[in-house]
Parts: structure tokens; sequence; C-alpha cells
């Protein structure tokens, strides 16, 4: 079993401006009362989970986020986690912004949205994934295989993250549902990446943290060059 470092993307809790219909964007929006609630009781799920590494977008409801549910953690703040810059968009209500003809590209074909004064949807997301990649691979030379760590983003980041872990086309990320403060876990094996858990609002985090790899005793048939032992079978077609 090709055992690896684990990634838990946070969610974080609900805004004022969530709750007031509003696209925050980038504005210091923080966490409303039904928000703190949020981060309270996913760090009661979090506890268990030995994270090597704890990193978070630069906003403030992320940081939030963090400061209620793991307290105790020290977050590196990590720009390429913040969220999409939605430019003129930024602040304005969502029922508005639903006639601006841009709205439909954003919903059907956001590969092809440039907001604004702001970031293309599509360079958020080569962003995103490059930045939870990289610091895969860091945690993993620095820690082990059996690492796990957290990021703590927004909704649109995570969506492009899974999104490419699934290896769908950004075209495809709409249909993918993010909620306040879930969790969302995946393991980027040697071939392929595998999505554990998506939009978990309520199950036991520490079935996520990997066993300690045992040894093997030595065998005259060579091991299987393949990862399908976590997520394929063995009558899996190539």
């Amino acid at each position: 079993m090709v055992t690896v470092a684990t990634l838990l993307l946070l969610r974080h809790g609900r805004t004022t401006a969530n709750a007031a219909g509003g696209l925050a964007g980038r504005l210091p929006v923080e966490l409303d009362e039904a928000g703190c609630a949020q981060a309270e009781a996913v760090g009661e799920r979090l506890r268990p989970v030995p994270f090597t590494a704890v990193v978070t977008s630069p906003l403030i409801r992320c940081r939030q986020t963090l400061d209620l549910a793991l307290p105790e953690a020290e977050p590196t703040v990590e720009e390429g986690l913040t969220e999409c810059g939605y430019g003129r968009w930024e602040g304005q209500p969502l029922k508005q912004l639903a006639k601006d003809p841009l709205w439909p590209v954003v919903q059907q074909h956001p590969s092809a949205a440039v907001f604004p004064g702001g970031e293309a949807m599509a360079a958020m997301a080569a962003r995103a994934v490059a930045t939870v990649r990289t610091w895969d691979a860091r945690v993993s030379a620095e820690h082990g295989s059996d690492a796990v760590w957290l990021a703590c983003t927004h909704g649109d980041v995570i969506k492009a993250i899974v999104a490419d872990a699934l290896g769908l086309h950004l075209d495809l990320f709409q249909r993918l549902v993010v909620d306040p403060a879930s969790i969302t876990a995946i393991r980027y094996t040697p071939l392929r990446p595998f999505l554990v858990r998506l939009n978990d609002t309520g199950g036991d985090l520490a079935a996520l943290v990997p066993p300690p790899p045992k040894r093997r005793r030595r065998s005259r048939r060579a091991p299987a060059d393949s990862d399908a032992a976590v997520g394929g079978g063995a009558g899996s077609t190539p």
C-alpha cells in the first residue's frame, strides 16, 4: 500500500458577507456569530489530528477560523491560498451580480472568466493548485509520507484544487459544493491524487491519520509498481 501525506482543506466559517448574500472577495470581512460557532465545532473534530503544518490564506476570516479551531497552532500565512481577486465585483450583492453579462460565464465557462479589475479564474486555479502541491511535497520531504497537514482557505479555491485532483476541467468546478467550515481531504500519490473526503461537516477526522508504515518481510516476488492499493483495484484496466 502506498502511504502519502494527507492534505486537509478547511473552508473558513460563515462570514457577515455570506449571511448578507454578498461577494466578499478579498475584503476584510469577519466571521459572524454562526461562523464562530462553526469554527469552534470543527476545532473539536480537528483536535485529535497531529498536524505537521498549518497554512492559511492571509484574509482575516481564515485566520479567525484557525484562532478558534486550533488556538495552539502557529499557522503560516500563504498568499497563494488567498481568495480569487474579484475586482470590482467585490462587496456587491450576489443578486445584483447575477444580472451582469459575466455571471453566466462564471457559472458555465469559468475558465474564460476574467473579473473586471481583478483576477482570471483560471489564474486563481493555477496558483492555488501549485501552492498546495508545493506545500505537500515540502511536508512529505520534511515530515515523512504519513504526515497530515492543513490549509485554511476559500470556497472557490478549494473547488479548484478538488477539480484538479479529480482531473476535471475548470469549467466543471461549479458542480462541486464546499460549505463553510467543511473539511476536504486529498492525498497526492506519485501517480495521481485521490479525493478522500469532500465537504465533510461531521465525520471522524482521526480516521484520516495514516498508520505508521509497517516493515515488510523480503519476498521473492517484486512489489507492484502501482498506487492501485490506495484507490484502485486489482481488476482495473490500464
